[in-house]
């Protein structure tokens, strides 16, 4: 297997970006689709998957380079799996996660007012790699958890200061980086596709 030298991280989210980056190896060379001033294509999948592959694809063929794209978000329990592939979309059109949040509490009180016991929640992250003569190979990471009852921590981005991965006390928010990204959903999907790059 030939290992990848050069890659485009296909994300325009500057939390994400820098999260993959800290994953892949020091030596291989990062791009990210703001260094050809290129926006992102719509995500019109009906699945994470499909997204995270609309998205590699697209950034691959508009600069010939391979592609790794993430597709993620946070599926709730108590909303039926809600926001899921629509979780940055929750932040309305500027992608506010403080919005989104907000959105969360609203949405769990409607249905529960004391949701506290109710609040299983999992993170999934699906990775797309994809090279400009078509070849693709796809990974999933999944980290489960639940939702805290208030906002917790100004670290990590996202829905990270409302999620608690199982096992913990703290929310991603409050988590020194390295423990989070060693436990994340992200880590999950890029521990199988690691042997790509090292």
């Amino acid at each position: 297997m030939k290992k990848i030298r050069e890659i485009l991280i296909g994300t325009n989210n500057n939390g994400k970006y820098k999260e993959i980056c800290a994953f892949l190896p020091k030596k291989i060379k990062k791009y990210s689709p703001k260094d050809f001033d290129i926006l992102a294509p719509k995500e019109i999948g009906k699945s994470f998957e499909e997204n995270s592959f609309i998205k590699a694809s697209y950034f691959s063929k508009k600069t010939n380079l391979i592609c790794l794209s993430d597709d993620s978000g946070l599926e709730i329990d108590l909303l039926d799996g809600e926001p899921g592939i629509y979780s940055a979309r929750w932040g309305g059109v500027k992608n506010d996660f403080n919005f989104a949040i907000k959105k969360v509490f609203r949405e769990m009180n409607k249905i529960k007012k004391n949701w506290e016991n109710d609040n299983s929640a999992r993170f999934i992250c699906c990775l797309t790699l994809f090279w400009p003569d078509g070849k693709n190979y796809f990974v999933k990471g999944i980290v489960k958890g639940k939702i805290s009852n208030k906002k917790k921590g100004n670290r990590g981005f996202g829905y990270d200061p409302i999620f608690i991965p199982n096992g913990y006390k703290k929310t991603f928010g409050e988590m020194k980086s390295e423990l989070k990204m060693s436990l994340d959903h992200r880590f999950q999907a890029y521990v199988k596709i690691k042997n790509f790059f090292n």
